[in-house]
């Protein structure tokens, strides 16, 4: 999906958001096997050993459709969502997760970042969702950014600064320097012009003015918004994958999502393409499989993929049940 191309029919969610989140829970789900097999690799490697559907052992010896820390984190988030909006729940799910497998592909947890591990020992111990997320530059991996998609859902009826806000507040339980709130605000805005129906170069267009704008108004330190650059003054689509990095840095992980979102035509070509980038293949993976499930809808997503997708019917019953939570829906 090129230029002015519409997205096809299917994925048009109308008011019906339940769709849409299954689209999103499984865009997210599919990107992350695809990439877990090939965690770490190099971009050299990846050029020589392209992935081009759905594989397993690799990296971290997990079969076919296993699902990691990305997947287990967004559906945490969820899950609690389904009950309304309370951080604490939030954080809660984040530790059974770590303390007692809840929402893992196989009962294990097997991958797992230094900020998120640190943070949940910090919950673990009763520290507040509010103080938990660790605030200093160095804390700004992609562990937010990679869970943060089902939030949407419940910000839809909220104006501009309250869904920054509560944005702030998710994305701090565990990362809560204002380089990764910015990422994840920018990522649901994003989202959420594609679930009303836009074109995503249009959507790309508008999101400078609107994001910049925003931060503009909140005196956001001009240092942090300047890290943002690439996406809110320059075209990144018109950048070669040599200009692309894809570790776990969360602006690197943010850019990369849209870069491979923008310069492709389909779910498939864009998780793909995400994860021949090489290094973080599952967070790259899961975060431009979630836009994209959005764009090209849960029927854009190869069906042997999802077919081999581990606990395929809980995800299928956890969107149903985010939808049924969500009010008029």
């Amino acid at each position: 999906m090129s230029g002015g191309a519409k997205r096809p029919d299917h994925a048009n969610h109308g008011g019906n958001y339940s769709y849409a989140i299954k689209s999103v829970l499984f865009g997210v789900a599919a990107g992350d096997a695809l990439g877990v097999p090939v965690e770490f690799k190099s971009r050299e490697y990846m050029n020589l050993h392209p992935v081009t559907g759905m594989t397993g052992f690799g990296t971290h010896s997990q079969p076919p459709g296993t699902w990691s820390d990305d997947s287990s984190l967004t559906f945490c988030l969820a899950e609690a969502l389904t009950q309304g909006y309370d951080p604490e729940t939030i954080g809660r799910n984040f530790v059974r997760w770590h303390n007692e497998a809840f929402w893992t592909a196989h009962g294990e947890v097997f991958d797992i970042g230094n900020t998120t591990r640190e943070v949940i020992d910090r919950l673990a111990k009763g520290t507040p969702a509010a103080m938990a997320g660790l605030s200093d530059e160095s804390a700004n991996g992609n562990g937010s950014l990679m869970r943060i998609l089902p939030l949407m859902f419940r910000l839809l009826p909220k104006t501009l600064a309250e869904r920054f806000e509560i944005t702030r507040q998710v994305s701090s339980i565990t990362h809560a320097h204002i380089r990764s709130i910015i990422a994840c605000f920018y990522y649901l805005e994003f989202a959420r012009h594609i679930l009303e129906g836009r074109e995503k170069f249009e959507i790309y267009s508008d999101l400078k003015k609107v994001v910049s704008g925003h931060l503009s108004a909140l005196l956001i330190d001009p240092a942090e918004v300047v890290v943002f650059d690439r996406l809110l003054k320059y075209d990144i689509f018109r950048l070669t994958e040599s200009g692309i990095r894809s570790g776990g840095y969360v602006i690197d992980t943010l850019e990369a999502a849209v870069w491979c979102l923008l310069t492709t035509g389909s779910y498939t070509e864009a998780v793909l393409r995400a994860v021949n980038l090489g290094y973080d293949t599952d967070t790259t993976a899961a975060v431009t499989g979630g836009l994209a499930g959005l764009l090209y809808g849960y029927d854009g997503i190869p069906e042997p993929w999802i077919r081999q997708l581990m606990r395929k019917e809980d995800i299928e019953s956890l969107a149903k049940r985010l939808a049924e939570s969500i009010p008029g829906n």
